[in-house]
């Protein structure tokens, strides 16, 4: 695997980790704040859209941060399946697939991305290496699918509740 395998995954999860540090601080800093993403929440469908926008900020920023450091890497990647999961299905699914039309493309990309990144595991260049805690291969890929899915699963079931159409 040596160091370009080594160097290429630590750039991958800084980047992954970043973008989702900026897209949890815009749910909660950005444009119309927790208010402004709770009402697009509500929009959705989701119940307790107050929470869950919290939920989202600390579950972005804490997945991003998780993934900047290579701590807990399978767990911050299946964070990111969940939330790009929940992203793709109550938001951008309706408007198709390209991401300038408002479609699932993007959040398809960062949610394959994590997928992948439980099963490349995080690299030499991590907290989980250095720790000997790296988990890497169809265990980490099971991880990140397993609770990316139950953790989606769980969500909806718990606050999604779809408008009625006449």
């Amino acid at each position: 695997m040596g160091d370009p395998f080594d160097a290429a995954l630590l750039v991958v999860r800084l980047v992954l980790g970043a973008v989702m540090v900026a897209h949890g601080w815009n749910h909660w800093r950005g444009g119309g704040g927790i208010t402004g993403t709770a009402r697009w929440f509500a929009g959705l469908g989701l119940t307790r859209p107050r929470l869950q926008a919290w939920l989202s900020v600390v579950t972005e920023i804490g997945a991003g941060a998780l993934l900047l450091l290579g701590l807990l890497t399978p767990l911050a990647c299946a964070a990111v399946l969940s939330v790009m999961l929940v992203a793709g299905l109550l938001a951008h699914r309706p408007h198709g697939f390209f991401v300038f039309k408002e479609g699932w493309e993007y959040v398809l990309v960062l949610a394959v991305l994590s997928l992948a990144l439980g099963a490349w595991g995080p690299g030499e260049y991590s907290v989980d290496t250095t720790a000997g805690t790296a988990v890497t291969g169809w265990a980490g890929a099971g991880v990140v699918l397993g609770l990316g899915v139950v953790a989606t699963a769980g969500l909806l079931a718990a606050f999604w509740r779809p408008r009625r159409t006449a």
